[in-house]
């Protein structure tokens, strides 16, 4: 169970935002940094915290993309190999994500159509970037007691639910998976159990869990549901982005879990 600490960008800026809140007019809003991205890298590789993530939160199509982009950009080359990168990544662009300094590209949208899971994009990907590089996102929200995996900023849901066929099917084709509880993310409301229970049953490839985390408790819990197979990232919550978790105390506490 490590630590696996995150940079999001939107319009040029580190932020942390609620994340069901995302649209292409804005987002509410817990922090803006006055920081780069960079600054934040540089300061995860001198604790030696890999397998971090960036996450582009700009549509390609917004004004603010390109600023977005040269931010994770800057962010990649300050700790080279050390970060994932996700947001808007494709076939035609991950490899320029491998060469400028990212360890894994994540994506989620390319490789969930219409719904539905779509077999040729996702083998366009890893013929484009090999498995060993592919982080997928399942990021989810509960519909009728089931997690559907949710894309397009978090605002579709599809027909994919989060379970162990799902799980085992989609590891074929990936190095790790990333999931976002949707339902809690950025909202500071403690963790959802349900979905660590089910995540941490499935004894497959790496999984971070990203979403409510808000105390060290909240990282004992996550352990104790995810039996402790479960990596964790932490956002509003975290002092670098204005909360009361100390960064520091989240890098002991992985120690003591």
């Amino acid at each position: 169970m490590r630590f696996r600490p995150c940079i999001d960008i939107h319009n040029g800026k580190v932020k942390q935002i609620v994340g069901s809140s995302l649209t292409d007019a804005g987002a509410k809003e817990n922090f803006v940094s006055d920081k780069g991205a960079a600054d934040f890298a540089a300061l995860y590789k001198e604790h030696g915290l890999a397998g971090g993530h960036i996450i582009l939160l700009n549509h390609k199509d917004s004004e603010y993309y390109e600023a977005t982009r040269r931010e994770a950009i800057s962010a990649l080359c300050a700790y080279k190999e050390g970060m994932q990168i996700g947001g808007g990544v494709t076939d035609e662009n991950g490899a320029d994500y491998l060469d400028a300094g990212a360890s894994h590209v994540i994506v989620t949208s390319f490789v969930f159509k219409d719904g539905k899971i779509n077999e040729t994009n996702l083998e366009r990907l890893v013929r484009a970037v090999g498995k060993e590089h592919i982080v997928l996102d399942l990021s989810c929200k509960k519909v009728e007691g089931q997690y559907h995996i949710v894309t397009d900023r978090w605002q579709k849901v599809t027909d994919t639910v989060v379970c162990e066929k799902t799980l085992n099917e989609l590891s074929d084709s990936c190095d790790e998976f990333l999931v976002h509880a949707a339902d809690v993310e950025g909202k500071q409301s403690g963790i959802d159990e349900d979905l660590a229970r089910l995540l941490g049953a499935w004894q497959g490839i790496p999984i971070t869990y990203a979403g409510g985390i808000r105390s060290l408790e909240d990282i004992r819990l996550l352990n104790e549901a995810g039996d402790g197979r479960l990596d964790y990232t932490i956002g509003s919550a975290l002092d670098l982005f204005g909360g009361n978790l100390k960064f520091e105390e989240v890098i002991r506490a992985q120690t003591k879990v």
